[in-house]
């Protein structure tokens, strides 16, 4: 059996990418896991080395204390994915991923230098555009109706205690890092900016989504997908092609 080594328990890899293939980090969404792109990951990896990063305190990080500060965990996320600078990397983040993968490559161009060749923000308004949403973390009541809201978990584990308490205690401390997040302006970033975002999203509006092109002097586009906040798990094929035709089109160094 396979040791799970530090840099394991951090990045998931479904099923290995062709041999120097572009790297392509997924960024999971508050109270998400690596699993969700398990789905994305597997449909890339003929074209790339599709990878999905695994926060503390989720699935086989449980006996881990979760990360309560999103700045503390780009810093964590930036130290375990400087091994793959060597070589083209792609991000792509939805909801809190959006963030955490913007806040990483902020890291990797005033650290190392260097970008990734693309960033792809889904589900998310950008930075600039601050919303006063309050979720009460003290009740379970509250992130139960936050989660069916924008419907991102299956219903049916919903009613089941124990599925409950797996949920929410990552999800509280997600929001909890939602909550404190504040942007601190610096230099946009200089990569190729993509933001996909969902035509009835009631955490994000079209206006919000298109503010991402104040924080890139790189290339920027924006694409709506018909659906609400998870549109992406809805159109898995459409956002998976998509992806795949514009990192086909990006030129790579070297």
């Amino acid at each position: 059996m396979k040791t799970i080594t530090e840099s394991d328990r951090w990045i998931r890899s479904y099923l290995p990418g062709p041999a120097k293939a572009l790297h392509l980090v997924h960024f999971p969404h508050a109270g998400g896991s690596a699993s969700y792109y398990r789905p994305f990951c597997t449909s890339l990896s003929d074209r790339f080395n599709a990878l999905a990063l695994q926060y503390p305190g989720r699935q086989d990080r449980r006996d881990e204390p979760c990360v309560t500060d999103l700045h503390h965990l780009a810093d964590l996320l930036f130290d375990r994915l400087q091994q793959f600078a060597d070589r083209p990397m792609a991000f792509f983040g939805h909801s809190m991923g959006a963030l955490l993968a913007f806040e990483v490559t902020r890291r990797f161009e005033r650290e190392l230098n260097t970008s990734p060749v693309a960033l792809f923000l889904s589900g998310r308004r950008a930075p600039s555009r601050h919303r006063d949403e309050k979720v009460d973390l003290s009740s379970n009541e509250s992130l139960l109706a936050e989660i069916r809201e924008l419907s991102g978990t299956d219903p049916r584990l919903l009613g089941d205690d124990e599925m409950l308490e797996i949920i929410t205690e990552p999800l509280r401390a997600d929001y909890q890092a939602l909550g404190t997040y504040r942007f601190a302006p610096e230099p946009p970033v200089r990569c190729p900016v993509t933001v996909l975002t969902g035509a009835d999203d009631p955490r994000t509006s079209q206006d919000e989504a298109a503010a991402w092109q104040e924080h890139t002097t790189g290339a920027f586009e924006l694409r709506v997908f018909p659906g609400g906040h998870f549109f992406i798990s809805e159109n898995i094929a459409d956002v998976t092609g998509f992806v795949a035709d514009r990192l086909s089109a990006v030129p790579l160094p070297g």
